[in-house]
């Protein structure tokens, strides 16, 4: 068997109702790898088992286990010796959290959702919620982190796990910046979209008609429009000061549209610009264009009026 390298693992423990689910689906989406309710029997081959072809350095993401008293085989105090063997023996970084919360506020979410408590299937739910806190103590008390969630709503529970949870690039949502032609349909996946038609259009230019936003002879035609400089600037200042936001709320993948017309001139432009700004700003965006590709068509542009140098 393979020996494993060290990894960092959180185990994630609580009382039922307290969390867990949320805690480790907001894990999961920060990029933590998340195993649920593993016997600990196992813990090991999992460990040392080799992820599938084409996972190239996830091998170093943090491993989260969820394990309470529905886990077969649990027992407390000997989860707490296996953590410290994790520790001791193998160099893991092991950190374990605990999900809290008060015996009243447990009854009422059971009652709320209609769920049975599983150490009370056929009796209240308030006689499972003491037998788990007493089944559960050694993990309480040996536990690095504790949150009581006895006032918090799902939303503030994500916060919190992102609070003290989130990893270094690990958590930033994917960013991607596209480009598209509106005549050619908006794009449904846009979480920001702007419009770059009130520039001047290089289509209805001869010379620039068969080339795309990343030929340098159209992004001068582009730049040279009065509007550009101070438009183009505005928008890079809003991503800076919002793409951290949606990051903070929880976003896995955040998408800033730019459109034209056709989606092959004024917008491919823009969004090269605005990725490269992003990138020397700390960000980590993908381009894509795509209509980029798509053949010009005179019918699909609206021909400005005095001349084809004019502002559409």
């Amino acid at each position: 068997m393979t020996q494993s390298h060290p990894k960092s693992i959180l185990l994630l423990s609580g009382l039922s109702g307290a969390g867990k689910t949320t805690a480790l689906k907001t894990l999961e989406d920060m990029g933590w790898e998340v195993v649920d309710n593993l016997p600990l029997v196992l813990l090991d081959r999992l460990l040392d088992t080799p992820l599938p072809a084409g996972h190239a350095g996830a091998d170093d993401r943090p491993l989260a286990l969820g394990i309470d008293a529905r886990t077969r085989g649990f027992d407390a105090n000997a989860i707490v010796q296996r953590i410290k063997a994790l520790r001791d023996k193998h160099g893991h970084d092991v950190e374990t959290l605990f999900l809290d919360c008060s015996g009243t506020e447990l009854e009422r979410r059971f009652a709320e959702t209609r769920r049975r408590h599983p150490l009370a299937l056929d009796r209240p739910a308030a006689d499972g919620i003491a037998r788990e806190r007493e089944l559960t103590e050694p993990l309480r008390r040996w536990a690095t982190q504790v949150i009581d969630t006895t006032s918090f709503s799902s939303n503030a529970l994500q916060q919190e796990i992102r609070d003290r949870f989130s990893r270094e690039r690990l958590s930033d949502p994917v960013l991607t910046i596209l480009s598209f032609g509106f005549s050619r349909g908006m794009p449904r996946n846009a979480d920001l979209m702007f419009d770059m038609r009130f520039l001047r259009n290089p289509h209805w230019d001869e010379t620039l008609r068969a080339k795309t936003g990343q030929d340098a002879d159209v992004a001068t035609y582009i730049v040279a429009d009065p509007a550009y400089e101070e438009a183009v600037g505005k928008i890079e200042e809003l991503l800076k000061i919002v793409l951290p936001r949606y990051a903070e709320a929880g976003k896995a993948y955040i998408t800033v549209a730019f459109g034209c017309t056709g989606g092959r001139h004024r917008s491919v432009h823009v969004a090269e610009r605005v990725a490269r700004y992003l990138q020397d700003a700390g960000f980590s965006p993908t381009v894509s264009h795509r209509n980029m590709e798509s053949a010009p068509q005179d019918s699909l542009e609206k021909r400005p009026p005095g001349g084809p140098k004019a502002i559409s």
